[in-house]
């Protein structure tokens, strides 16, 4: 079965913040477009089904702020698909996002 290649969502949407994030190699700790709407496992689960991005998940125990044990997870794309995106369009994509600015929705 062949890939289908990764699509960019709206630059100004959840989705479009997360890839943003992931694109960047920059940290997600709650960010203000996430709060209160939707939860990061199921942005996270849209880019992979709907909009084809390989993101890699990593699961880990770890303790909740009052000692509680939980389970931690680490999203990421591998290097070389943030390559491939930054050298084709993702570049332009990644600076609308930062500037509020709209780009093609493919």
């Amino acid at each position: 079965m062949a890939s289908k290649h990764p699509i960019f969502p709206g630059p100004r949407t959840a989705r479009g913040a997360v890839l943003a994030v992931l694109l960047s190699n920059a940290d997600q700790a709650g960010s203000e477009p996430l709060r209160g709407r939707v939860t990061l496992a199921a942005i996270v689960r849209a880019l992979k089904r709907k909009y084809h991005w390989p993101i890699e998940t990593t699961s880990f125990p770890s303790n909740d702020i009052d000692g509680r044990a939980t389970w931690a997870t680490v999203y990421s794309l591998p290097q070389g698909v943030i390559d491939t995106a930054l050298a084709g369009k993702g570049s332009d994509w990644l600076r609308s996002t930062r500037s509020g600015g709209e780009a093609d929705q493919a």
